[in-house]
This record gives C-alpha cells, structure tokens and sequence, in this order.
C-alpha cells in the first residue's frame, strides 16, 4: 500500500497532467510522464529515469521548476537521462539565458531563441520559447511571425538588426567586422554581440539534441501567454 500513499502524495503537489502516465516498477518506483497528454505519442526517444533513481540535486531543481510553471518542461525529464550533462546543459542554460548584464533582455534572448530554432526546424524549442517570449514580452503575436519568416515580422530595427546577427551565427557565416558594425549601429557592443551569438549557438546545439530525441513540447506551452491564467483573472476581478 506504501506506493499508493506515494502515488497520491504525488497527484496532491503537481497537476494530474504532469503523473498521468507515471509507471510503477515491480520495485515501486516513479517514472515521470513519457507521453504527451493525448496519449498519442512519446514524448522522447530515449528512456525517463525513475523519479526514485535520480541524484537529489536533479530531483530537487524538476520539483522547483514545476512548482514555478504548474508543469515541468520535457526537456527536463529527457536530460534527466544523463546527469552529468543534465546539469552541465542547465548551468550554461542559466549563465547565457539568466544574466543580468548588458543590453539584452529576457524578450530579446527569447526571440532569439525563436528564430534560431525555426532556422533548424526544431519545434519543440520554438513552441516553448515563442511561449516564453510572449510572457517577458507582453506581445502576442510576434514569436509566432518571427517563426515564419523573421525578415517580415514586425521588428523594431534594433530587434531587426540583432536577428540578423544571431541568423549569421545560426547558418554559420563567416562573421566579419561588418556584422559588428551593424550592430555597433543599433545601439549593440561586442559583448552584447558574443551574448546575441552564445544564445544561438547555444540553441543551435538545443536544437540538434531535441531533434534528434524526438523531444515533443508540453501541451501547456501552445497558451502560455495567450489565454490570462485563473490567477491573473482573479487579480482583475
């Protein structure tokens, strides 16, 4: 009876999205959700730890991000697969994505990531982070134009300027001292220029692992930032 009251401990502290889907090992163990919620599909290629095997670091970081979002990310329970690199993908995540130095902000990065992502065909990054996107950016429709056909979306020309830089890192141009001076122009310095390229190349190399996992994005992600939260009505009312 013990994985029973686990089980429901379970259900009590994470939506019942997130465990529909848990299995029970002859051992009583926990393994995170492996398809998405229509039951179509797996979420991943590769196999989810149980939740019981992880290291508690790994563990302890899931249990705060789904606490935050409601849900937790797939991404999360696919790199769970491999610790180390877990935690090595998440730290450089952090440092490039999370700083507070410089030019860029939290919108600016994410619509980077947007447009790196549609370069290299990866939905699963573009449908999460378009939803980041509109979150920092109070802007719904954007993320989804840039998807598209980012040369046509309805950029500023600073915003124009910066995905043209981070499309030249994406298709790995040559980057001359002409790519800088175009940013130079809108306001960018070098450092801004290696943050606008770190994000790309960093995505580049999210891409690739995503694709290649068949890693499918959260149902989730498809509102974040389109329909107000329950919370966010209540506050209005």
């Amino acid at each position: 009876m013990r994985w029973i009251t686990s089980l429901l401990r379970l259900w009590r502290g994470a939506p019942f999205d997130v465990w529909i889907g848990v299995q029970i090992s002859g051992k009583g163990g926990l393994r995170y959700c492996t398809k998405s919620p229509d039951n179509s599909r797996p979420i991943r290629r590769y196999p989810i730890p149980y939740k019981k095997d992880l290291p508690y670091d790994i563990v302890e970081l899931m249990e705060e991000v789904e606490t935050k979002s409601g849900f937790l990310p797939n991404v999360f329970k696919l790199l769970s697969h491999r610790p180390a690199e877990f935690r090595a993908f998440f730290a450089y995540y952090d440092a490039i994505m999370n700083k507070e130095t410089g030019q860029l902000s939290k919108s600016d990065r994410e619509l980077i990531v947007v447009a790196t992502s549609a370069a290299n065909r990866c939905p699963y990054c573009v449908i999460a982070h378009s939803a980041m996107h509109r979150i920092y950016s109070k802007h719904t429709t954007l993320a989804d134009q840039v998807t598209v056909n980012w040369e046509l979306a309805e950029l500023s020309q600073r915003e124009l300027a910066m995905l043209k830089f981070a499309m030249a890192v994406t298709h790995a141009e040559n980057i001359t001292e002409e790519h800088f001076k175009d940013l130079e122009e809108h306001g960018f310095d070098q450092e801004d220029a290696w943050d606008i390229a770190m994000v790309s190349a960093l995505f580049a190399l999210s891409n690739r692992i995503a694709n290649f996992t068949d890693l499918r994005p959260n149902k989730e992600f498809y509102s974040l930032g389109r329909i107000p939260r329950e919370k966010d009505k209540a506050e209005k009312s």
